[in-house]
This record gives C-alpha cells, structure tokens and sequence, in this order.
C-alpha cells in the first residue's frame, strides 16, 4: 500500500511539482502523447551509468548479455566502451554486425548453434566461440576443415551448483541442457578433443549458474567447482558469467557490483592460480532491466463482487512474458500521481485470450483510477522487449530511449503490415 520506491526507477526518473513522473525532464504524458501505449521507455544514461560501475568494479571484462535486450540503437551506445557482447543465435549476431560491433569483441554462446551459424561467426571474426557439447565441436571441426584459421573456443562447463533461483534460469546443475559436467569429466574430455583439433584453439573455460541470483555464496561455490580445471589446463579465459540479482519489488534490493566483484576475484585470489589469465563477467539482466519502464493504458476495470478486481491493459503476455513464465513480481504505478499512496489491490491482466494473461498478480494502485489512465511497470527493460511476441496478432510495441539530451525512437512500433509481410498469398 505504501508509494513506489524510489530505487525501482532509473536515474533520471523524478517526480515535478504537479506529482507527476518525468524522464530527464520529459513528462512521461509528452512520451505517451508522441509515441502511444504499450511503450517501453530506457532510461540510457542509466545504463551508461551501471556500464562503467560495472567496468570499474574489478581488473575484468564486462561482456552484455545480449539476449536481454538487444537493438541497434542500444549497440551504438555500448560500442563506444570497453565492453564485449554476447551473442547467442545468428539473428542477435546479424544486429550486432548491423550496428558494426566489433567481431573481436562478440563472444558467441547457444546449444545447439548450427553449421551456418558457426561459419557466420567464424567469417566475422567473432572473438571467442562457446563450445556446449560434443556434436558441436564436431560441426565447428568441419566446418573449419581446410581453413588456415585458428578459431578460438572456450568450453562451457557445468560446475554442479544449484543456484537458489526459479528451476527455468538455473544452469549451472547437472541436470541442465548447457555444457559439459565436471563431475563425470565430460569437461575435461571436450578439453582434451578441442586441444587435439586441428584449427580449434583453446582459450579458457565459461561457466553460468543462472539469473537472479543474490546469494552470493553461490558465485564463490561456482569458482571453487572450477578449480580442478582452472590448475589443470591453465586457461587464458575464465569466463564466469552472471546472474547478480536485480529488485524487481518495492522490498528487494538488486545486488552490489562492487561486492560481486570482490566475492569472485577474492576466491580466484584464494585458488592462487600460478598463471596468467583475464576474467570474464556477464550480468545482461543488471545493465537493462531498471534502465526501463513500461506505460499501459487502462481500457478496462471490472470489479467482481467479494472476489477481486480486474484491470486490463493494452498490452500484456505478449510484451512481457516473465509473470506467465517465471511467475515473476512487479510493482505498478500510476505515473500521474507518483507519491500517492497505493490503496487498492487490483489484478493487472493484458488484453489476449489466456486466463494466464497477467502481468501482476496482486498489485496496488491509488484507489481513483479510471479507464483511459495511464500506468507504469518499473524494471521492465530485460526479457520484456527480447522476449515479446505476436500472440492473436498483437504488434509488438515502440521502444523509446530518452536521456540528458531529449527522447527518440529506437525501435518503431509494429503496425498490421508487419503482420502480414510474411505471408504468402
């Protein structure tokens, strides 16, 4: 019941004198007015501002996740610091070659990638390629038959540590469909098979027990599960992922940089590793997800008698999949009205045929909101966008950025067009 805190909102989010929510002095009316609901807006000197925290946090390599959001625009930003990115399908590669993001700073992630993906990544000179299993590396081995390159690999491993987060965005347990296990030395034989190929160079090891993770403890146990490796085979890699947690309600609080980074280097430290190598960390999900909001508009209230309220939007399931996937929380304002206390519990639910189709569960809003208000979702800027779909034909929305300097579009909103264009008549 009580307000939205403040910690939830980007850094050029402020209330003015009216109570209402601004960006960087841009009312979020004039954002809605110019560019329509559903709307994601980023906040970029946001992150910027956690770029260069992150950069500054320990003599490592910050690599952004793209799956999390990714679009040219954003790349343009990122591109200008010392930054790698992770791609993970042909599809993200082919925005982050759009962008002109340098192929030595793309590291190349996914399952099941297939041969023309590999070539891609290879001809592009993409800098490290992760390898996740054995038919993989075979298909990475004929696919650089009679090339003179080498192609640099690291060998994702499974350390067998059961992150506390949701069973979807654990992967660092062995029962996971990434990489190879530790315990039963598939990971040293993978090693052994990419040291004995002709054209594959090894270059390290990479590692990644899940999202959302605040237990720190868990990122020390995954460097300890490392160790075996990390003396025997010396690598000039060690990619330890990411997963630190972001606060998503009013009660959580997203993890510290520099503890993270104290946690992980302190148990290398620890290890007393007697060789050179260079650290590699990916936290996607804590460059973007606070750097966004998410304005509704309010098309429907329907109270039903001794049960709940219902409030539905003009957007849903198919612009933020998390609550329907991961169960996942979120908190909701009204942006006309920032400070005002939140009195009422409501259902927010999206506009698409699924009972399912809930964006919160349990929110609290002021009790005077009518149809046609505007409403907020904070934290919306990972996995909403990237993950968004189509569902009973629904385009999917505009992205905004807005900082220092003003607002633009970085992503146009579909219309019926888009929808059609690939079907053949």
């Amino acid at each position: 019941m009580n307000p939205l805190s403040p910690h939830l909102l980007p850094l050029g989010a402020a209330t003015n004198s009216e109570g209402k929510l601004e960006l960087h002095n841009v009312g979020f009316e004039e954002l809605v007015q110019a560019y329509g609901t559903p709307l994601f807006v980023y906040d970029t000197d946001d992150i910027v501002d956690k770029v260069r925290r992150l950069v500054g946090a320990a003599r490592w390599k910050v690599a952004y996740a793209s799956k999390a959001f990714l679009s040219v625009a954003l790349l343009n930003i990122l591109k200008e610091f010392d930054i790698l990115l992770d791609v993970a399908s042909g599809g993200e590669l082919a925005v982050a070659r759009a962008a002109g993001f340098p192929g030595s700073r793309l590291i190349f992630h996914g399952n099941n990638k297939s041969s023309s993906e590999l070539g891609d990544a290879i001809s592009y000179g993409v800098g490290l390629i992760v390898v996740d299993s054995f038919n993989e590396i075979e298909r990475l081995i004929e696919t650089t038959v009679g090339s003179k390159q080498s192609v640099p690999v690291l060998v994702r491993v499974t350390p067998g540590v059961e992150a506390h987060t949701h069973e979807y965005i654990m992967t660092g347990q062995e029962d996971s469909k990434f990489g190879f296990s530790v315990s039963s030395g598939a990971a040293n034989r993978a090693i052994e098979t990419i040291l004995e190929a002709e054209n594959l160079k090894f270059m390290g090891i990479h590692a990644h027990i899940g999202s959302q993770i605040f237990l720190l403890e868990s990122f020390r146990k995954e460097v300890e599960a490392l160790a075996p490796l990390l003396r025997d085979y010396r690598p000039r890699v060690i990619n330890l992922g990411g997963g630190i947690g972001v606060a998503y309600l009013n009660y959580e609080e997203s993890g510290d940089f520099d503890i993270w980074a104290k946690t992980l280097t302190a148990t290398l430290d620890e290890l007393a590793l007697d060789f050179d190598y260079e650290v590699i960390v990916e936290p996607g999900r804590a460059i973007v997800a606070s750097s966004a909001l998410t304005f509704y508009t309010v098309g429907t209230l329907k109270e039903v008698e001794g049960v709940r309220t219902y409030l539905a939007v003009d957007g849903g399931m198919s612009d933020n999949p998390r609550p329907v996937i991961y169960d996942s929380g979120y908190e909701a304002f009204l942006p006309r009205a920032v400070a005002s206390d939140r009195d009422k519990n409501f259902r927010i639910v999206g506009k698409h045929c699924e009972s399912g189709d809930v964006i919160i569960k349990d929110a609290f809003l002021p009790g005077d909101v009518v149809v046609g208000d505007v409403i907020a979702t904070p934290v919306t800027g990972a996995y909403g966008y990237s993950m968004a779909s189509n569902y009973n034909r629904v385009p999917r929305p505009p992205v905004v950025f807005v900082n220092s300097s003003g607002h633009r579009l970085a992503i146009r909103g579909e219309n019926y067009d888009d929808l059609l264009r690939l079907e053949v008549y």
